[in-house]
């Protein structure tokens, strides 16, 4: 007896695995892999002794793990890059962004899978843990950056991709935009002019953003073209503790400060506490304004002015343009993405100076 034979009646005498008629044969398991799914790249010699290998030791690939293999794992994955959650725990969840996502998701049958990174270098080995476990079926990219590599990362992976926001260069990748550069932030500006503000401090977003560089570029322009100037600029994590501390720096080296611009209204909201820390008043000593329009800055006292966006219908845009990328039938939308829009709350008034010569007038 050879000691092929003997080999394969020693493995009757258990359930063969595919290691066993990988050795049998003399190949790798890949290639006996390769074979029973059909994936070619395999000359038809070695796939012949491959089959009767299978066939000796009475051996066929599991219908459960073929099928696993096949079938969509009907999941999108969302990646949330905030590298101060592991410091502070509070990241900005932009749970409307969320809403909408999942709205569309659900409707076709698919959920969402979060995670959250606390770096660039983790959020991408994120991806690649994600796509070689086949858990999601594409993903949403939040945020880009300056640099930004996620966009081959995707693509070298296999994974369908859309991004909310605008790519930092011309890239093939889908996109879903924040509307016109700095949108929102001009009539912030313009706002503050309005008032008669003209020291005015920013606590924006991390400068390697895309979407925050541009508003701080538009904030930056049109208070020059107005005759007033950035004071003080503050970039850094999208967390009230970053707010915070910025607040505090700002009002340390610029005590002449009228108005404070924040990235988001969780951190105008903690910039405000920090303003009262410091026995000011707002807006009668400064001026806030927040951005996203979140629903707590409705209810905060004062109500806070900030630039609403929204951010659901992004999410639903965002999922449908996935769906597509990933061979799913979509139904046809003729929803339009609104531009952000100034909401004027009582936050802002007119600074010191301005309200007492205007008393004095009157």
């Amino acid at each position: 007896m050879d000691r092929s034979s003997s080999d394969a009646d020693a493995t009757r005498s258990r359930r063969a695995t595919i290691t066993d008629v990988a050795q049998l044969a003399g190949v790798s398991r890949s290639a006996v892999s390769r074979v029973f799914n059909a994936q070619g790249g395999i000359s038809a010699a070695t796939e012949k002794r491959i089959r009767d290998a299978a066939r000796k030791l009475h051996w066929t690939p599991s219908a459960t793990a073929i099928a696993l293999r096949s079938a969509r794992s009907r999941t999108v994955g969302l990646v949330l890059n905030r590298p101060g959650v592991a410091k502070d725990g509070d990241p900005e969840l932009p749970s409307g962004m969320f809403t909408g996502l999942e709205k569309v998701l659900a409707r076709h049958d698919f959920g969402l899978l979060l995670h959250i990174a606390t770096s660039a270098e983790h959020e991408e080995q994120t991806y690649r843990r994600l796509a070689e476990a086949r858990r999601v079926d594409g993903v949403v990219l939040l945020e880009s950056r300056v640099g930004d590599t996620r966009f081959d990362l995707v693509r070298r992976l296999g994974l369908p991709a859309v991004l909310l926001g605008t790519p930092w260069v011309e890239d093939p990748i889908s996109y879903i935009g924040h509307g016109p550069r700095g949108a929102g932030m001009r009539e912030v500006a313009e706002h503050l002019l309005e008032l008669g503000h003209r020291s005015i401090a920013a606590v924006s977003g991390p400068e390697d953003y895309v979407e925050s560089s541009h508003r701080d570029r538009i904030l930056r322009e049109v208070l020059a073209a107005g005759g007033a100037g950035l004071v003080a600029h503050r970039p850094g994590p999208y967390t009230p503790v970053t707010a915070a501390e910025r607040t505090r720096a700002i009002l340390e080296q610029h005590p002449e400060i009228t108005a404070i611009v924040y990235a988001t209204d969780e951190m105008a909201i903690a910039g405000m506490a920090t303003l009262r820390e410091h026995g000011l008043r707002i807006p009668e000593d400064v001026s806030v304004v927040g951005y996203n329009g979140t629903d707590i800055g409705a209810w905060y006292s004062p109500a806070l002015t900030t630039v609403r966006r929204d951010v659901s219908q992004r999410g639903r845009a965002a999922a449908r343009t996935l769906l597509g990328l990933m061979g799913v039938t979509v139904e046809a939308s003729d929803e339009q993405v609104v531009d952000p829009e100034l909401v004027i709350r009582a936050s802002t008034a007119p600074p010191r100076e301005a309200a007492t010569a205007t008393a004095t007038a009157g």
